[in-house]
Formats: structure tokens, C-alpha cells, sequence
């Protein structure tokens, strides 16, 4: 959508025979010199991280595990993040929300609202190689109700992708939402669930101007009155990111960080899955809905070499 800049590029002086030599050396001897790993990983593209994982098992050592027996907890996560191209790191992030007791709703929205309908076509089939589960299948089992209604329309990959608005189609898809929602969008929440999920991104923006004319209300408060839990931050994220989809991440970096503690997992699968795509245009947004720099949040919330790696993938 629009302008997206990202804040990694493919590295122009990329030499994956020096790379590998300076990773083993930072791992070699007493300690590890964590600033060494940080400079080449933060600095080369996912595909050249890739080579580099290939070059490294290839001429040494298969380098997660070297990399698991040197490094510890946050920072730990990140780089091993790194290392697996984004479609099969967001799978196991899938997985993860999934497994065990209770399901991480928020993992799901935020994943699952916001992907093209090829990369859900590409999680399923991933999902599929690295965990030999059916990704619909585990979301059927682990949702229910309304949500688990959604989601699966959302895993279908049937949204429309293009640039066309219908203004006819908006003002009828304003008038159904009106009339399963005011009062009582708790009555019908398929006909909102079908629009939010088909339809394209413009399309939608056109049909949320036409809903705030005929309700008076913005769909967002709308959305907010009438439904609950779940449900509702899924319609929110969808609204969200038909509107602005970066400004809808900055949101969920921000929500990472704010209050007691830190959601760590968020900020590692957001800046380091975002960061080919539209990291660079999510910070922008960052700074303008925050008055604060994504980079100076993150070295308030965070520490160490962690809080290293984070900013020196945000550039």
C-alpha cells in the first residue's frame, strides 16, 4: 500500500565468505562479541542472511545451534528471528500463539489481518512443511464463534487486491453494516466479517466514509460500542489496516511497550519482519502518533544487546 520504505536492503558490498569468517571468529574463544554479530546481521538482507546460513553450515557448524550455545534470552530470540526467512518465522510464531493451554489471540489478528492473500497461501503451505499440521485445521480447533468465522474467511486468501472503488458496492456494503450493527451488530456479525475481509483496501476506505455519513458514527466507535473481546480487535486491526497499515503497526509496537513490562515477542516479530517491507515508513508514522522516535522508545523499554540489535535493525 502507498510508499513503504524498508530500513534493510540488500548489502551492495556483500561478501558471505568474509561474513562467515567474522561470525565464527565472534563466537571463537572467551565470550562472544555480540556487537560483531549485530553489525553484519542488522546489515544484510534476509536472503543474504539466508547464504549466510548455508555458507556457515557448509564450510563449519550449522550456526542456530552455535549461535543458541553463545548467545541468552531476548537477544537470543531476535537473531535466531533472523535467521529464518520471515514467512517461516511467522509460522512458528502461528504455532506458537497456538500451542499449549490458552490460545494468543493477538498474535493471530495481527498476523493473520494483515497478510496478502499470497502470504497466506505461503503460511499455509509453510506452516504445513515446518510443522506438519494443517494451519486451518489448528485455527478451527483453537477459536470459536465469530472469530474462528473470520479467521477462516480471512485464511481463504479471497480479498480483493486491487485499486478499484465501487462507489455503488460501498454505499451498499454501508447500508448492510448499518443494518447488522447500531444497536445490534452483535445480531449479524457475518455480513461486517464477509465485507472486512473480500474487499479491497480503498474499497473499504470508501465504504467506512459512506457508513460514517448514513450513522454519524466513525465505523472504529461503531466497532467499539458493539462488539467485544476478540471479535473486536480483530474488526479493529482490519479496519486499522485498510485505513493505514503502518500506522497500524506502529500502534502495536507502541501497545509492546507501554504499561508494565515489555511484550518482547511483538517487538522482535514486528521490526524484524517488517523491516524489508516498511519498517522505515512504520517509524515515520511512529514519531507522528507518538512524539517520540521508535528508536528512543525502544532504548527506553529495552536493554543491552538486545536494544542493540532492535536499533540498529531500525537504522
Amino acid at each position: 500500500m502507498g510508499n513503504c520504505q524498508p530500513t534493510i536492503v540488500p548489502y551492495d558490498g556483500f561478501d558471505v565468505v568474509a561474513d562467515i569468517k567474522a561470525i565464527r571468529k565472534a563466537c571463537k574463544g572467551l565470550g562472544t562479541d555480540e556487537q560483531a554479530i549485530i553489525d553484519i546481521l542488522a546489515n544484510r538482507s534476509a536472503g543474504q542472511r539466508q547464504e549466510i546460513k548455508q555458507a556457515y553450515f557448509d564450510k563449519y557448524d550449522d550456526l542456530v545451534e552455535v549461535l543458541k550455545s553463545e548467545l541468552s534470552g531476548n537477544f537470543e530470540k531476535a537473531i535466531l528471528a533472523m535467521l529464518d526467512p520471515a514467512h517461516v518465522y511467522l509460522v512458528k510464531e502461528l504455532r506458537r500463539a497456538m500451542k499449549g493451554a490458552g490460545t494468543d489471540e493477538d498474535v493471530l489478528v495481527e498476523i493473520l489481518c494483515t497478510s496478502t492473500n499470497s502470504d497466506i497461501a505461503m503460511f499455509k503451505e509453510t506452516y504445513f512443511q515446518v510443522h506438519e499440521r494443517d494451519l486451518e485445521a489448528d485455527i478451527e480447533g483453537d477459536t470459536s464463534g465469530d472469530v474462528r468465522r473470520l479467521l477462516t474467511l480471512l485464511l481463504q486468501g479471497t480479498r480483493d487486491e486491487g485499486y478499484e472503488v465501487d462507489d455503488a458496492l460501498a454505499e451498499q456494503d454501508a447500508v448492510s453494516m448499518f443494518e447488522a450493527g447500531e444497536g445490534c451488530f452483535g445480531t449479524d456479525e457475518s455480513t461486517l466479517s464477509y465485507i472486512l475481509a473480500t474487499r479491497n483496501y480503498v474499497q473499504l476506505q470508501a465504504t467506512f466514509k459512506a457508513y460514517e455519513q448514513l450513522s454519524g458514527t466513525e465505523i472504529l466507535d461503531a466497532i467499539e460500542n458493539e462488539t467485544s473481546g476478540t471479535l473486536k480487535a480483530c474488526y479493529k486491526a482490519l479496519v486499522r489496516c485498510a485505513k493505514n497499515p503502518q500506522l497500524y503497526f506502529a500502534r502495536r509496537l507502541n501497545a509492546a511497550m507501554k504499561g508494565a513490562g515489555t511484550d518482547e515477542d511483538t517487538l522482535i516479530r514486528l521490526i524484524v519482519c517488517r523491516s524489508e517491507i516498511d519498517l522505515e515508513t512504520i517509524k515515520d508514522m511512529y514519531l507522528e502518533k507518538y512524539d517520540v522516535s521508535l528508536k528512543d522508545a525502544i532504548c527506553s523499554e529495552c536493554g543491552g544487546d538486545f536494544k542493540r540489535l532492535l536499533v540498529a535493525i531500525c537504522h
